[in-house]
């Protein structure tokens, strides 16, 4: 995607994990002005991997106010309603995600979401081979934890294990012997960011 002129303002959906903060690391570069974190949450939130508190303080690293938007069933009218309530009182007309791919064959579920608020959907790691996103992480010197992580695939020794050369060169292993998606796009695996080229502190 090419740069934008006039550096239009966006808003990031944010998970605390890596492909949201590439994503927003992506965007700056491609020259989007960053107004805002949004997560999406339902009514009794429990992230065990994303800890909302937690986004809070990554929200604080980057002088970003950080914005979560209550949905319930039925789902997909819920976020509809909330696309567009956010645009409404913030003027947000982009989103950014860290979506890489389709998941299980279903369209991207934030752009059907989106269709009639007139909210753009950027995708800037979209359609990247997997392994060159994650070197990208380390290439830019993000640090990145596994924060929660799934059977068949791993083992509980790879919980707070960092993002680096070597943990990539295993998921690359374990891809190899089992299919895993090295990104983690099917569930397997979630990770927080711990520091970033555009945090202010860790």
């Amino acid at each position: 995607m090419n740069k934008m002129a006039g550096n239009p303002s966006a808003s990031v959906l944010w998970t605390g994990g890596k492909d949201s903060s590439l994503a927003l690391h992506e965007a700056k570069l491609l020259g989007y002005e960053i107004a805002s974190l949004v997560t999406f949450i339902p009514r009794s939130p429990e992230f065990l991997a994303h800890p909302l508190h937690f986004m809070k303080y990554q929200a604080d690293a980057l002088g970003l106010p950080h914005y979560p938007l209550v949905v319930e069933e039925p789902f997909k009218e819920s976020y509809e309603k909330a696309i567009r309530s956010f645009r409404e009182r913030h003027g947000t007309a982009i989103f950014i995600t860290g979506d890489i791919a389709e998941v299980g064959g279903q369209p991207n579920w934030i752009r059907e979401c989106s269709k009639y608020s007139g909210v753009e959907i950027l995708t800037p790691l979209w359609g990247h081979e997997r392994r060159e996103l994650m070197e990208r992480l380390l290439s830019c010197e993000f640090e990145v934890i596994f924060s929660c992580v799934k059977k068949p695939w791993f083992t509980e020794d790879w919980i707070g294990m960092k993002l680096n050369k070597d943990s990539l060169n295993q998921l690359c292993t374990i891809n190899a012997e089992t299919g895993l998606d090295i990104c983690g796009e099917q569930g397997e695996y979630h990770t927080l960011v711990m520091d970033a080229p555009l945090f202010k502190k860790s």
